[in-house]
């Protein structure tokens, strides 16, 4: 079948991995993988890429010239981004650049090749003072979240796409919610076919985690090669939650779309583990300590981060009311997973997660 699909953002975690994965199911497309390589790390990904098939071009979604080098294409995949939170703060110009000028750059790629586009927006888009201000339970390892809530699109499920959107939440989170408008108004507009994922946390193999990116990896290697971490903020006790996605079944989504464009065009989907396939950062060190064998350092530090959430969970049920999805992988295999990848490969991650 001759299909292209484009993705930007192509060397990073989430890029690579959807590329490969979808080479080795549909060896006939063609897969083409753009990336700035900015991102450390991002360069180990390349021989992946190669071998699996996929086509790399070095670009940048900043500059209309880079994708020249681009042949035409049936969908973009936009993976691009810079996904520190913290960004905002220390590399403001460069962050709306990508997130936000590099959007209607790829856009008006889509709309040229007459393709359709998957964006991975973020979960970010949700308000940071409505974040905090839900009624919480204090348990023995966790924050939960009350059954009754003020705020709407909220449940013990979690933060649903109806949740109010607000006036603040970071520098990042504006940036993808801008592009979000805008793709809108591409859909609406100038014809072209899209569908929006607000991704949380993603996670799995070849992620190069820090301590505001990939906050899983970084977890786990830190109980592999040794180091010290932190609990930081809501009293220094590691009860702040996330809920997860693994990259696997995030690609089960984007295939999904990929395939189906129509039912899912102006869509815009939370996308993650939700309640199940949550943790605290306490019973995250629970369990790499079990299954690392290694007990390490961690210090308290009660005043929180900038933009810091205490709880976010993904309530998911409109992805799976429309496709059946559910996450498949929890918290134990994927943490084993990430784990026996690192073990595998200590010694060439170790410039990168050590």
């Amino acid at each position: 079948m001759n299909f292209t699909i484009f993705i930007t953002g192509g060397a990073g975690f989430v890029g690579s991995n959807l590329a490969i994965k979808l080479k080795k199911k549909y060896p006939d497309y063609e897969i083409i993988c753009m990336d700035n390589l900015k991102r450390r790390g991002s360069e180990a990904n390349i021989p992946r890429l190669k071998e699996a098939g996929v086509k790399f071009i070095q670009g940048d979604i900043r500059n209309r010239e880079d994708f020249k080098l681009v042949p035409k294409f049936d969908t973009l995949i936009e993976c691009s981004a810079e996904p520190a939170v913290l960004a905002g703060i220390t590399a403001p110009f460069y962050l709306i650049n990508t997130n936000l000028i590099g959007t209607i750059n790829c856009l008006e790629e889509v709309r040229e090749n007459k393709a359709n586009i998957i964006f991975l927006s973020t979960s970010r888009v949700y308000p940071i003072p409505e974040i905090n201000n839900l009624e919480f339970v204090e348990d023995e390892t966790r924050f939960s979240l009350k059954s009754h809530q003020k705020i709407p699109g909220v449940s013990e499920k979690g933060i649903s796409e109806k949740f109010p959107l607000g006036k603040i939440r970071s520098l990042y989170g504006a940036t993808k919610l801008a592009s979000e408008m805008i793709i809108n108004e591409y859909i609406d507009s100038l014809g072209i076919k899209g569908v929006i994922n607000r991704c949380g946390i993603i996670a799995g193999p070849w992620q190069m985690g820090k301590v505001d990116q990939g906050v899983l990896v970084f977890w786990i290697a830190k109980h592999i090669y040794g180091g010290e971490l932190s609990y930081i903020g809501y009293g220094g006790l590691g009860k702040q939650v996330r809920d997860f996605v693994h990259i696997d079944d995030l690609f089960d989504v984007i295939d999904i779309q990929i395939h189906d464009i129509e039912k899912y065009n102006g869509e815009i989907l939370n996308i993650g583990g939700g309640l199940k396939n949550s943790f605290s950062l306490k019973e995250l060190t629970e369990l790499c300590q079990e299954i690392t064998g290694s007990k390490i350092k961690i210090d308290s530090i009660e005043k929180e981060r900038p933009l810091d959430v205490k709880l976010y969970l993904t309530d998911y049920s409109r992805i799976k009311e429309l496709s059946g999805w559910e996450p498949k992988k929890g918290l134990k295999q994927t943490v084993e997973d990430i784990a026996n990848w690192i073990s595998e490969n200590k010694e060439l991650l170790k410039p990168f997660l050590s």
